[in-house]
């Protein structure tokens, strides 16, 4: 599996990286660039991961060590990049939860950044678990949040200066699929029980249909989180290419007057970036809990009538 993502991620970096050569061959002949000869393919830098890090005083090498060896398989555990990154969002992340929550702690009635933060804790709460999955998905919560805030705060560490969003990088976004996925199974295992669970693969179908409805509801479970995984690895880098591209007609073009338009749009689609980088975090975490709702509720379905009450619960 980890070598078929890095074939996607391969044909993504393939197809900017030919997006920038058909660019290039479009400048005339003889003709140098408005930046002196500055090739458009270095532009990419921003959105392909590396073994090094752009800072104000120049590139910083990261660290690299011998890969590990298990039998044929060869695992580089140097950082890059993109890894530094979600280093830095977890880093951040901590932080502001510690802050926020010693805060609330103090205060009755947070303000600030800690109301902002309550604000879409509760929002989150409200509008996107309990509708899902019901009252009994209350329990996920923590899971639910850590996955918004988290993948929020790599949207955003590519939108300022000298940073990288690790969410373009498609092993990153696998990696959030993945334990959505174990999460999702979990979620419905616990609500249905395991032989319910199981007998939900057949799909309620004849058993002389079973070779062909089994097969197709595992394949099912599977297309859940990679639609996750290439959705948020699409948008995030899609974005990034597009603001790349437009940056790139300067050079293709070789004149500063016709700066003004690339830009001006570029600011506007960074504007947009913003809206797109907590639009992409709340799907994630909407379709997530969709998903996990669809097999709780199927297990509170098959223990109805059981004489069991589900348990009151109060939303302030």
């Amino acid at each position: 599996m980890s070598l078929f993502f890095q074939q996607i991620e391969g044909a993504a970096a393939d197809t900017a990286r030919a997006a920038a050569e058909s660019l290039g061959a479009a400048t005339p002949h003889g003709a140098a660039p408005a930046g002196g000869g500055v090739d458009f393919g270095e532009l990419l830098h921003h959105v392909q991961d590396a073994g090094e890090i752009d800072t104000p005083f120049g590139m910083l090498e990261l660290p690299k060590f011998p890969p590990i060896h298990i039998g044929q398989l060869a695992i580089d555990m140097s950082p890059t990049k993109h890894v530094v990154f979600v280093w830095v969002a977890a880093l951040l992340l901590c932080v502001a939860a510690i802050l926020v929550a010693r805060r609330i702690a103090r205060q009755s009635v947070p303000t600030g950044f800690a109301n902002l933060f309550e604000m879409m804790v509760v929002f989150l709460r409200d509008e996107v678990a309990i509708p899902n999955m019901g009252f009994a998905g209350l329990r996920y919560m923590p899971y639910l949040l850590t996955t918004f805030f988290y993948i929020l705060v790599m949207n955003l560490l590519g939108l300022i200066p000298y940073g990288a969003s690790a969410t373009g990088n498609v092993s990153v976004t696998a990696g959030l699929a993945i334990i959505a996925f174990v999460m999702i199974q979990v979620s419905a295992i616990r609500a249905q029980g395991l032989g319910h669970f199981l007998a939900h693969l057949t799909g309620g179908v004849h058993w002389s249909l079973w070779p062909i409805m089994i097969p197709i509801e595992i394949l099912g479970l599977f297309t859940k989180p990679f639609a996750l995984c290439m959705r948020l690895f699409a948008n995030m880098l899609g974005g990034h290419i597009v603001i790349v591209s437009l940056l790139g007609l300067i050079f293709v073009f070789g004149s500063y007057v016709i700066a003004v338009a690339p830009v001006t749009f570029v600011v506007g689609i960074n504007f947009l970036e913003l809206f797109v980088a907590v639009l992409q975090a709340y799907i994630f975490v909407m379709l997530t809990s969709l998903f996990m709702g669809l097999g709780i509720q199927a297990g509170e379905g098959s223990h109805a009538g059981t004489g069991h009450d589900a348990p009151a619960h109060h939303v302030s």
